[in-house]
């Protein structure tokens, strides 16, 4: 699609789903209070467990919590990649009782076509926070520092294995990749090894069967609390705070690059404004509570609230950015 294309499909569903224009706000107006939801369905494309159910099920409860929503059920969709979570929207176009958990692999899967879907097909509600991927390399490693791992791989990008999970071109493989070739390493000749877990890249990695894993932030810290990891950088614009606050950042030591991977929510194509309002109020009451301060603590999330009005340009944004380090990891055509 060109880029005139591109704009005129945004713009079309945003007149279909009565968004507003980026930048125009969805401020609850007297219509929005209208609308209130019945049983709503919460849609998770991961398992029962993983870091996104646990955030999902946080969220359901304190969204009850707030007297606003009836009832809301949590329901674990995962596999297809991320196909069957997005069904079930399909399956209920315009009903505002149908959120699922938008997450960055969702970009990655379109633009590697791995999924038929396109995520402008449907309504993003909010962007709700950041997560980072960090360089870990075993505690026997001879890499004691970043500097020392980008002289090796800038010699030989081959060389080294580097295991990231779930699979090739997700958020996780483009959140090392991308300070890496910021780092000059040349980043379409690199070792990539995929691995159905973190916590098994992971185990490999201390075991000596990885030279380094990319992993985010909550796979960190059992390894790292036991002495068994050592963490080289992480890719957030500042420190993270708690246990990871002596991990330097890759712009700390002279790499300028951030590499985010975000979650937020999804609704399914055809939601009304009010809908839309709706939910955009209830979730921004959510955020700011100690409850969900405290999810974001223990993952070392950072939260990052952005609404319907603009999550829309967010998503345009980051779809362009990640194609492009896609097509430099030579996974798609520049």
């Amino acid at each position: 699609m060109t880029q005139a294309g591109f704009r005129a499909a945004l713009a079309a569903a945003a007149i279909a789903t009565g968004m507003a224009a980026p930048g125009a706000g969805w401020a609850a107006s007297p219509a929005a209070s209208s609308w209130q939801p019945g049983h709503v369905e919460f849609v998770v494309p991961a398992g029962p467990g993983a870091a996104l159910d646990a955030a999902a099920r946080t969220l359901a409860q304190l969204a009850q919590q707030t007297g606003k929503v009836p009832a809301m059920i949590v329901t674990n969709r995962p596999g297809g990649a991320g196909v069957i979570a997005l069904n079930v929207l399909e399956q209920h176009p315009g009903d505002g009782n149908y959120l699922m958990t938008l997450t960055s692999s969702l970009l990655n899967n379109q633009i590697l076509g791995v999924v038929d879907r396109d995520y402008r097909d449907y309504t993003p509600i909010a962007k709700l926070f950041d997560e980072y991927v960090a360089v870990v390399v075993s505690a026997k490693s001879p890499y004691q520092t970043l500097d020392a791992l980008l002289k090796a791989m800038r010699e030989n990008p081959a060389a080294l294995n580097i295991g990231v999970a779930t699979s090739i071109g997700n958020h996780i493989h483009v959140g090392i990749a991308k300070p890496l070739k910021a780092a000059g390493v040349d980043i379409g000749k690199l070792t990539i090894v995929p691995y159905k877990s973190s916590a098994e890249s992971m185990t490999a990695l201390i075991g000596g069967h990885l030279d380094i894993v990319a992993a985010t932030t909550p796979n960190l810290l059992g390894p790292l609390q036991a002495g068994a990891i050592r963490v080289l950088a992480v890719s957030s614009p500042q420190r993270l705070q708690g246990e990871l606050a002596s991990i330097p950042t890759w712009r700390e030591q002279g790499v300028d690059a951030v590499s985010v991977s975000a979650q937020g929510i999804l609704g399914p194509r055809g939601m009304t404004p009010q809908q839309v309002a709706f939910w955009d109020g209830l979730l921004r009451q959510v955020v700011q509570t100690p409850a969900w301060e405290d999810v974001l603590q223990r993952n070392q999330w950072r939260g990052d609230y952005i609404g319907p009005g603009e999550v829309r340009d967010y998503l345009a944004r980051e779809f362009d950015g990640t194609r492009a380090i896609l097509a430099d990891l030579g996974l798609v055509e520049p």
